[in-house]
């Protein structure tokens, strides 16, 4: 506060003694200076993640104060949706990229060009701090889709070519793995395809007992609810296999058979599915999950689990919930010999700018200037979180935490999931414990069924 009010106080006694108002500036330029606040709404990360962007910010612009919130996760959406149909909404808020179609209507695409006041040094004897009016553009698609990652392009350009969010980080699902338990079965090394050795590997890593059933699990596959993002896992082992979650055309189609396979009548996503459920099916060689387990991130904090998929986000709690747990994290897994050879899986948030907001340019030329790269190296640096920017990927592909995150992030893709994400997720959760209970009905309805669910989230 103390500081913010001495800035405010140095920008008056500069203005006055400019002869602000009287001399050489014009009414739009005062306008353009008259002290507003920003309000800025996020989960996870706190202020300390970016007081150092928001105070490069305002030493541009010491007229404009940003105010920052964090909220949690479980009452955030909620809190955001209510607050912008109540008028009292932030400026600028933090949303999912899965979330960026269904936010469409409520937010103020960013602009082709920004005017904004800076405070700038004019005179050589006589020097004097006043306010001057600059016009600068926006980043256009083209650099978007050459300065961020390619999923980012295609989450947040939508199909009226505007610009709806730009992201400070992406994040990847990747390959955690207790050490000791692998070092003890005689594995060397995790595994890097879905294939005969994986499930070998698998298979040595799970332990049964004949009263317990599995009391140490090879790999967190084949189930629900127990399972830490099973329908990211589950979406991306679809596209690794050749199906298309959703078309051009916003029609589901991870259920049927591709173009490409017309001829043999291949279902890449069905086999998939079958692929995932199997780890859950007793009656199979690399059986090694079942609804009886505790969550995943549990079991594996707790040693009983060898291997998991999870984001970089998981690796704090980790090590707070298991200081001493000797583990390392891989790439995910890929398909062997089968082009394109690396198909990854992204999760991460936009920033964007709310339509309500009275300061929609101040706004967008905010969270321009905090996802340029110099000034997204400081909260990179605070949060420990893989980069979006194309341009420092390999700075952080030698860091020992995020480095298999960050090298990943080239080859990530998402899918929209419609306006209701939770029911879309709960539809995938009935389609794998549908399969995982052997219903009467046959892998090819319970696929069906699923993506007709998640239909419906689209169309609405």
């Amino acid at each position: 506060m103390f500081k913010k009010i001495t800035i405010l106080t140095l920008l008056m006694t500069f203005l006055l003694s400019a002869g602000f108002g009287c001399k050489v500036q014009n009414q739009e330029t005062v306008a353009a200076t008259e002290p507003i606040t920003l309000t800025y709404w996020r989960v996870y990360d706190g202020q300390d993640a970016f007081d150092e962007i928001i105070a490069n910010y305002e030493l541009l612009h010491p007229f404009i104060n940003i105010e920052y919130r964090k909220l949690r996760y479980e009452e955030y959406e909620n809190e955001l949706i209510n607050a912008l149909a109540e008028d009292r909404g932030p400026d600028i808020f933090s949303i999912q990229n899965t979330w960026v179609r269904k936010y469409q209507s409520k937010i103020a695409p960013m602009p082709e060009s920004i005017t904004i006041a800076y405070m700038v040094t004019k005179g050589t004897v006589k020097t004097e701090i006043v306010p001057e009016l600059r016009t600068s553009r926006s980043l256009t698609l083209k650099e978007i889709r050459d300065n961020f990652v390619d999923v980012v392009g295609k989450d947040v350009i939508l199909s009226d070519n505007k610009v709806y969010g730009l992201p400070l980080s992406v994040d990847t699902l990747a390959m955690f793995y207790n050490k000791d338990l692998l070092n003890n079965a005689g594995i060397s090394e995790a595994p890097l395809y879905w294939n005969r050795e994986f499930l070998q590997t698998v298979k040595k890593l799970t332990k049964q007992d004949a009263k317990k059933g599995l009391i140490q699990s090879g790999i967190a596959m084949g189930g629900s609810a127990n399972i830490d993002r099973f329908s990211d896992i589950l979406a991306v082992l679809m596209m690794q296999n050749g199906a298309t979650m959703i078309n051009d055309d916003n029609q589901v189609v991870f259920n049927a058979v591709p173009e490409f396979a017309k001829d043999t009548g291949y279902n890449p996503g069905l086999e998939a599915l079958r692929f995932y459920t199997d780890f859950a099916n007793p009656t199979k060689e690399s059986y090694s999950w079942n609804s009886s387990l505790d969550n995943s991130l549990n079991m594996f904090i707790n040693g009983n689990l060898a291997i998991m998929f999870g984001y970089s986000y998981d690796i704090p709690l980790i090590k707070a919930g298991a200081p001493k747990l000797n583990f390392s994290v891989a790439k995910f897994p890929q398909i062997e010999g089968n082009p394109p050879t690396n198909i990854n899986f992204a999760n991460y948030w936009v920033e964007t700018v709310s339509k309500k907001s009275k300061y929609t340019t101040e706004a967008w030329d905010f969270i321009q200037f905090m996802t340029k790269e110099e000034q997204a190296k400081s909260y990179l640096a605070a949060t420990k979180k893989p980069t979006a920017l194309r341009s420092l990927i390999a700075s952080q592909r030698i860091d020992d935490e995020i480095g298999v995150f960050a090298d990943q992030v080239l080859t990530a893709k998402s899918w929209y999931r419609g306006n209701n994400v939770q029911a879309a997720e709960d539809a995938m959760k009935e389609m794998i414990d549908a399969v995982v209970n052997n219903t009467n009905d046959k892998i090819q309805s319970v696929i069906n069924i699923a993506a007709s669910k998640i239909q419906q989230t689209i169309n609405q």
